[in-house]
């Protein structure tokens, strides 16, 4: 065989095994935003969220606002813990690693980060769904709703 065909013959195996290379590398779809293979939450809209509170029973809505913040006005039935404060341990105020956790801060910043650090911490049922900004529904503050 002279050198010039071998080398056209390399040329040929590689071209033809390129595409086989790259439908390989593409068969797998990579993790949604917020989530990896080891800690994952879900990301969801707010009417989704909705959905949820009306149709889940054992539920926690979780904001991540600092004090102040979630004092100036949060969503009915949430409780707050700060963003700031989710470190190495589970906080004390979510117990249970199983219960579904509806996380939501301001924007979506701190909530999309309280998710991912609640995921590594081992909470199974983390769901982030933006921030009280966007909010249609009701919101209460600490004089309106005695806390």
């Amino acid at each position: 065989m002279s050198l010039n065909r071998r080398y056209s013959a390399g040329w040929i195996g590689t071209l033809l095994l390129l595409p086989a290379l790259l439908l390989c590398a593409c068969g797998k779809e990579p993790a949604p935003a917020g989530e990896s293979a080891e800690h994952s939450f879900r990301q969801v809209s707010q009417e989704e969220a909705v959905r949820l509170m009306e149709t889940e029973s054992d539920y926690l809505i979780v904001d991540v606002r600092r004090a102040d913040e979630y004092a100036s006005g949060h969503i009915p039935a949430a409780i707050n813990v700060p963003n700031e404060e989710i470190g190495e341990e589970a906080p004390e105020a979510l117990p249970e690693k199983d219960q579904l956790l509806l996380i939501y801060c301001r924007s979506g910043n701190r909530s999309k980060q309280a998710a991912g650090k609640l995921a590594a911490l081992g909470y199974t049922r983390v769901v982030e769904f933006g921030g009280i900004l966007d909010w249609e529904g009701e919101i209460v503050s600490e004089t309106e709703d005695g806390t």
